[in-house]
């Protein structure tokens, strides 16, 4: 069976529709849809059927799909064991990140892998942790970093994970705010104030939403935003309050305040990768800069 028919029955176990593994996989519905047929036709039994504007594998399905997981993680875990015998360290290795990660600590982690691996090509793909994930598992990237606060059901099948460090969420307020100068506060402190919420990763949204409504308060959010520069801007103003991970404090902006929080809200950061590849002299090296850089900072 071609492991190409076989990786696609394998998302659509997952993404449930021909367009979702269209888009996954960059190529057509229609050659998605060809490639299943193929595969049933080799099989000699119906693998798919469908569910309203969704698709389901049959049991047959299942059973091939999950043959189909464990032929690419030998795959993977042959392709680490000959870099690993030839080693050296060369090659694209796509890295996925959320954007307060990447931000804080990628750009060092690129030039020092370009200094130390000359052949190695580092690649960035800005990605909130639950779409790293399924990029890793999609064979759409080779690393993923992730934190433990967007992930409710933690990392699928196959995919490992590496701790790289701690980080903590801090109160974001205008230099001109009444709790500037204050050294620490809670989340209830910040309750009669108007929010920036950054809903560009709907998880830690909700996440902060949740914090608000276990102090006790159903936060008033008068800014919506898609990313960190807005909700700093707004906050600067002194049209918001905000709460954001203290690894953004290089990229915040004069005229606002961090306070930290009490009680202390951590999240775990960590870099996750096919388990078939934990030995992959690529992926080593990355995670090995990654953690130097969080040493350094």
């Amino acid at each position: 069976m071609d492991l190409a028919r076989l990786r696609a029955l394998r998302e659509l176990s997952m993404r449930g529709t021909m367009n979702a593994v269209a888009q996954a996989l960059h190529v057509t519905p229609s050659a998605i849809s060809q490639q299943i047929a193929q595969l049933e036709r080799e099989a000699g039994l119906a693998l798919t059927e469908r569910h309203g504007r969704s698709i389901r594998l049959t049991h047959a399905g299942q059973v091939l799909a999950q043959h189909a997981e464990q032929a690419m993680a030998v795959l993977d875990s042959a392709r680490a064991s000959l870099a690993e015998i030839r080693g050296e360290v060369a090659g694209e290795v796509r890295i996925a990140a959320f954007p307060s990660a990447a931000a804080a600590l990628l750009p060092r982690a690129i030039n020092a892998l370009r200094k130390s691996h000359p052949r190695l090509e580092p690649v960035l793909i800005e990605l909130e942790p639950a779409e790293g994930l399924a990029a890793l598992a999609s064979w759409q990237a080779d690393v993923a970093l992730v934190d433990d606060l967007s992930l409710a059901s933690g990392a699928p099948a196959g995919i490992v994970q590496t701790a790289l460090t701690d980080d903590t969420l801090v109160a974001l307020v205008s230099r001109r705010h009444a709790l500037a100068r204050r050294e620490s506060v809670t989340v209830d402190d910040l309750a009669a104030d108007a929010w920036a919420m950054d809903s560009s990763s709907s998880a830690y949204a909700e996440f902060i939403l949740g914090l608000c409504r276990r102090a006790g308060f159903e936060p008033r959010v008068n800014a919506r935003c898609r990313g960190f520069e807005m909700v700093a801007a707004c906050v600067a103003a002194g049209c918001s309050v905000s709460v954001i991970p203290a690894m953004r404090r290089r990229q915040a902006p004069r005229g606002v305040a961090m306070i930290e929080l009490r009680p202390q809200v951590r999240r775990r950061i960590s870099m996750a990768h096919r388990s078939g590849e934990r030995h992959h002299p690529a992926i080593q090296a990355v995670i090995a800069e990654l953690a130097a850089g969080i040493g350094m900072r």
